[in-house]
Order: structure tokens, then C-alpha cells, then sequence
């Protein structure tokens, strides 16, 4: 019987899908391993590869549409299978009873980033035999919120979807109802409402690509529905830039440390020492996190994303280098894998490499905390009631003030200052 291919959830955040191309046409004969199709999601641009064989009997969303995730984006049919002409697809799986058997759903594709794609994201499991495998509970609760589980990656033993699942793809907003996508060609963008105040031959148009529309939806979101606050705080370099340039050369070469290197090990070890700043915010819960796991902020082409350094406690700082280095070589790439750029407990953007002094970053949800690193720069400073010129950085810790209160923030300031300026202790 023929099978309905679905615009599958292809990162953790993607509640809609653009299709970039379709690199095979009505008709074609489809193997497994082939390309059918590149997907832009709000990380990446991702490649669907063919799993099941058959023919690509009808594309239901052309090239440009952007489609919801659980939408069925085209038909596909057995070899030689003759597909009635008012074939309609089936009912999404979320409308099946909690009482009948498994529904039956084979996957049509798998996902894998594209060549030029700037971030990859997961697959779905794929489902041999056609089953999709989710616990009674999960079936219950996802008819009750309208979720279709034809779109969720389970996260249990096979790729079994859990209540959690369910829970996590209605607490991110996301309506998995399934509808077949309309056969509709992309509009032509219009122009922004209302007059502009340039002449058009002196602007160049550039579409939002999905990770730019993404990027402003979640830092729109946290600006408005995080409650902010921040701290300011100036440490001394000095001791720190010395300690940098004698391992350096005592390294000759085997590896080259950064003044960013330095400051993740101080986070993790302030977290340590502070462990409610290492927090974060659920409508139910504030999770409180064992291990300090820090998302570092890379700039790639046409956005932003945040490699996880995990267990940064635990690590020693030549291994936290040569860790960052690699992901952040892998992020501009596009070759990072959905578990290497989520699940971070704190943030660090550094913007001091461009001569920036100070600045103060959105907090990344559900995280608790980002700090904004700035430049090292001579100042003049009074010590004992001398001015002396000393090497400085301005630290600037965002705070949710729903998981770290002020004092909370300030203490966690005042122990990564204290590592900061006494480096040694972070090669301990």
C-alpha cells in the first residue's frame, strides 16, 4: 500500500521545515541510501535519504514550502503498485484509539546534513516493519494534546516514545497534529508592510534562512518572558595572561591555549563552588544540575550555535582546548550532531577577540546563566592607593531571575573571580 512521507521533527527546537529541493521528480524510482530530498530547519539544511524502495508516486509540498513538522509532504508507492486517484493519505497516528494495536507507519526516509549545511540534526528512529513503537500512556496522552507520534524521535529502549516525549514536544509548543500538507506553490516574499525609508536600488533583499528565523523567535521569547538581570564584575589578567604564555611555550607546539580556555575552566569550577547558579527553569521544577556542562558560543555562517563542553568540571584545560577547538572546527563545518550542541547547564559567549569591552548576552532557555566575556585590556587602575597599570577583563553574568537570585549571581562572580585570578588553582 502506498506510504505517506511525513515532515519529521529533524532537531529538538524544528516545528516547521522548509523544502530547500527535491532531488527526485514524480515517478522516479527511489533506493535506499539515495538522496530524495534537502530540508532547511532551523539548525541546518538536512538531506532526507531514502530508506524504504519504491516510487516517488506524488509531491505534496513543492520546492520553497515551509511545512509543519507531522504534515505529509508526499506519496510514495511500491514498484509496479497502482495508487487510486483519490487516494488520500491516512490518518496521522495520534488519531488511532489508545486501545487498538500499534499503528502501522513505515518510514520513507532517514536525515543527514547536507554538504553545506551549518548544523546536523537527528534522524527520526526509523520504524522497520512499519510500527512505531510508544508506550500505552504515551498513545493516551499524545490523542488528548492532538501530538502526532509519526513526528517524535522516542527517546526508550529501541526508539520506544515515552510519555516524556510527548511531554517535551507539547511543553516546546510544537502541534504535531499531522495534517497533509496543501499542494500550494511558494508565494512570492512580499515587501515589509508600510512605507521604507531607502529607495530599492540601494538595498539588497536577503530571506531568512529557517536558522535566522529561529534565532529571533527564541531570543524574542527569552528577552520577553525571562526576567533578566545583570552583574558586572572586572578581574585582574595578569597572573592568568603570564600563566597562559608559560604553558604555551613550554608546549612548543603540542597545543596552543586560549584566554577562553582558561575562563571555561573557571565557570566549571565556580559552578562547583556555587551549584545553585548551575540551574535551571521548568514550569514545574527548577532543575538543579550536578555536572557543569557549558555551551560555548560559535559564530557560523548565517547564525550562531553553542557547542557543549560536558563534564567541563571534570576535565583537565588542555583537554577543554582541544575539545573546544574540535567542535567549533565541526560547528562552521556542519558535521555537529544534535547531542554535541544541547543539553548545556551555562553558557559563554566571548566577543573580547573583537575589542569588544563589555556587553551583556540573552540568556539561553532553560539555561539559567550566560556570561558575556569581553576584552583584556591595559588599564589604570588604584591599588593600595597607587595607580598602577594592570591587564583587565569585564565579566557580565545574565541572569533568570526565576532559577539565580542576585546574591546567588554575585557569589557565583565572586568565585569565578578568585579562579580567574589565581589561574593555577584551574590546572588542579
Amino acid at each position: 500500500m502506498p506510504i505517506d512521507l511525513f515532515m519529521t521533527q529533524l532537531s529538538p527546537t524544528m516545528t516547521e521545515g522548509k523544502i530547500a529541493r527535491w532531488l527526485k521528480k514524480e515517478g522516479d524510482a527511489l533506493e535506499s541510501g539515495e538522496i530524495l530530498a534537502e530540508v532547511e530547519t532551523d539548525k541546518a539544511t538536512m538531506e532526507m535519504e531514502v530508506v524504504d524502495e519504491g516510487v516517488l508516486h506524488k509531491i505534496l509540498s513543492p520546492a520553497g514550502s515551509i511545512v509543519p513538522v507531522g504534515s505529509v509532504i508526499a506519496i510514495i508507492a511500491e514498484e509496479g503498485e497502482e495508487v487510486p486517484a483519490d487516494y488520500k493519505s491516512a490518518a496521522p497516528a495520534a488519531e488511532a484509539p489508545v486501545t487498538t494495536p500499534e499503528v502501522e507507519q513505515p518510514a520513507a526516509v532517514a536525515a543527514k546534513p547536507a554538504p553545506a549545511a551549518a548544523v546536523s540534526a537527528p534522524a527520526p528512529v526509523a520504524r522497520k516493519g512499519g510500527r512505531i513503537k510508544a508506550s500505552p500512556l504515551a498513545r493516551r496522552l499524545a490523542k488528548q494534546k492532538g501530538i502526532n507520534l509519526a513526528a517524535i524521535t522516542g527517546s526508550g529502549p529501541n526508539g520506544r516514545i515515552t510519555r516524556s516525549d510527548v511531554e517535551n514536544a507539547v511543553r516546546r509548543g510544537i502541534n504535531l497534529g499531522g495534517a497533509t500538507a496543501a499542494v500550494v506553490a511558494p508565494p512570492a516574499r512580499p515587501m515589509p508592510a508600510g512605507p521604507l525609508p531607502y529607495h530599492e536600488d540601494e538595498f539588497v533583499r536577503v530571506e531568512n534562512s529557517m536558522m535566522r528565523k529561529a534565532i529571533s523567535r527564541r531570543l524574542t521569547e527569552s528577552k520577553q518572558q525571562v526576567p533578566h538581570f545583570y552583574l558586572s564584575l572586572d578581574v585582574v589578567m595578569d597572573r592568568l595572561m603570564d600563566l597562559r604564555a608559560q604553558l604555551n611555550e613550554a608546549a612548543d607546539g603540542e597545543f596552543k591555549l586560549s584566554v577562553n580556555d582558561f575562563i571555561i575552566k573557571a565557570v566549571a569550577k565556580a559552578l562547583v563552588d556555587v551549584p545553585a547558579a548551575n540551574a535551571s527553569w521548568t514550569e514545574s521544577d527548577t532543575l538543579m544540575h550536578k555536572h557543569a556542562h557549558i555551551s560555548v558560543a560559535v559564530a557560523i555562517e548565517g547564525g550562531l550555535i553553542t557547542p557543549v563542553v560536558r563534564f567541563a568540571e571534570q576535565k583537565g584545560i588542555t583537554d577543554i582546548s582541544a575539545e573546544v577547538k574540535e567542535l567549533a572546527g565541526r560547528a562552521r563545518a556542519g558535521q555537529l550532531q544534535p547531542e554535541e550542541y544541547s543539553g548545556g547547564t551555562f553558557s559563554i559567549s566571548n566577543l573580547g577577540m573583537y575589542g569588544i569591552k563589555q556587553f551583556s548576552a540573552i540568556v539561553n532557555p532553560p539555561e539559567g546563566a550566560i556570561l558575556a566575556v569581553g576584552a583584556t585590556e591595559e588599564r589604570a587602575v588604584v591599588v593600595n592607593g597607587e595607580v598602577s597599570v594592570k591587564k583587565m577583563m569585564t565579566l557580565t553574568l545574565s541572569c533568570d531571575h526565576r532559577v539565580v537570585d542576585g546574591a546567588v549571581g554575585a557569589e557565583f562572580l565572586a568565585a569565578l573571580k578568585r579562579h580567574i585570578e589565581c589561574p593555577a588553582g584551574t590546572l588542579i
